[in-house]
């Protein structure tokens, strides 16, 4: 896929409280919706074998700048594939290789991404596989049935706070509240932090 034709509009970053209130905003991508794979679920962390930096493979991170290009290989000499346009995203570093880090997105999709752009700040989104727009609950304590904060659309990123193991705290959009972690992708089953 070349970086030409590859626009991803991500549809909708939506909150909706518990008094009705609605907010809006929209974050871009760079690949087309057809060419994107579909979502994963919840990623589990298989190993714990630590990269060149010292510090474990796989692991989440975030994107640090608005702009950031995914190359095909781990240097400046490999063309682009794609370029995020919208820091703070989740991606998940699966190699890494002196000074690059090969990271995988929500779709699935793998580049290459130069290590000072990325940010040790965890974030997630919130059920990227969820095609029918499935508003998830965001409640005041770590528990079903808990009174709810607010409403969450998929695709929503967050920024996390904790995780239990089962439930994270997170914020986005104004609210903070708690989400079961297997309903975010940036975190995995399981993690604590």
């Amino acid at each position: 896929m070349t970086a030409r034709g590859r626009r991803m509009k991500w549809a909708g970053f939506a909150l909706v409280a518990a008094f009705g209130v609605y907010a809006a905003a929209q974050m871009v991508g760079s690949r087309s919706q057809s060419e994107a794979r579909a979502a994963t679920p919840p990623a589990i962390a298989v190993t714990t074998e630590l990269g060149q930096s010292g510090l474990p493979v796989p692991r989440f991170v975030s994107l640090k700048n608005q702009r950031v290009n995914v190359r095909r290989g781990p240097s400046q000499a490999h063309p682009v594939a794609w370029q995020f346009q919208r820091a703070g995203l989740p991606v998940e570093i699966t190699r890494e290789f002196e000074n690059w880090r090969m990271i995988r997105d929500a779709e699935g999709e793998e580049g290459w991404v130069f290590h000072s752009l990325l940010s040790g700040a965890r974030t997630a989104v919130v059920a990227p596989w969820d095609r029918d727009m499935q508003l998830r609950p965001l409640r005041d304590e770590p528990r079903q049935g808990a009174d709810e904060v607010a409403r969450v659309e998929p695709r929503v990123v967050v920024r996390i706070e904790r995780c239990d193991g089962l439930w994270c705290e997170v914020e986005a959009g104004g609210y903070s509240g708690w989400m079961q972690q297997a309903e975010l992708w940036g975190v995995y089953a399981g993690e604590r932090l």
